[in-house]
């Protein structure tokens, strides 16, 4: 593509070539009508999308624009572009990034593509760059409470290289928090953990039930005996 502008130009054709307005408003519908949908289920967006993304090539500020211009779409699939086109160009993002990366936290929030850009492109860039832990620890106190989801779940697919005082801190920083996606947050990243640490996220629930909710108690323990 000469410029972004033309890649998001190819994106919409190939996602519009497959919408399905019925099935756009059952998406609506499920996401409590906060985006507007084209109606595409995943396997059929992955596919309308292979060749495009496997044939793209940019520098991390090409990169960072095309997923910025995407963001920008109505549609709740362009978003889902921009995710999906970071997560595969992972390797062209630095900490540098961060700045531009917390406008896709903050602008059109909700929780599957906040939970999408948490694991596969906050978990992966962090994992490659410890530096950028530093940031995870700023996230974790955030006063918006989706940066602070993305600090808890970010490790989500670390499994044994997981840094258990950094996630069992950032759980209890937001244990006492009302917000139901922090709570929800905080038992889904320790019923992860749980699959390779069973003993200590076990531990770690009996010595904090007093803060923790009871949703992210149950949560935790889902497959634990």
């Amino acid at each position: 593509m000469s410029n972004s502008a033309d890649f998001v130009d190819a994106v919409r054709v190939a996602l519009e070539g497959v919408a399905d307005p019925v099935k756009a408003l059952l998406m609506a519908r499920y996401m409590k009508d906060r985006f507007p949908f084209l109606g595409i289920p995943q396997p059929i967006f992955a596919a309308a999308l292979k060749s495009l993304f496997r044939s793209s090539q940019f520098t991390q500020d090409e990169l960072l624009e095309v997923a910025a211009l995407l963001w920008a779409q109505d549609e709740r699939e362009f978003h889902y572009a921009a995710v999906g086109l970071l997560s595969r160009h992972i390797g062209l993002l630095t900490p540098a990034a961060f700045p531009r990366l917390e406008r896709f936290i903050l602008e059109q929030s909700w929780w599957d593509t906040v939970d999408a850009l948490a694991s596969r492109v906050y978990g992966p860039l962090v994992r490659s760059h410890p530096q950028a832990r530093a940031q995870m620890d700023l996230y974790s106190t955030h006063a918006n409470f989706w940066l602070r989801r993305v600090a808890i779940l970010h490790q989500l697919s670390y499994r044994a290289d997981t840094d258990q005082t950094r996630l069992f801190r950032y759980c209890l920083e937001s244990a006492q928090e009302p917000e139901f996606f922090l709570r929800k947050a905080i038992g889904w990243a320790l019923r992860e953990y749980a699959k390779t640490q069973p003993d200590s996220v076990l531990e770690f629930v009996e010595a904090h039930r007093d803060v923790l909710s009871s949703l992210s108690v149950r949560e935790a323990l889902k497959y634990l005996k």
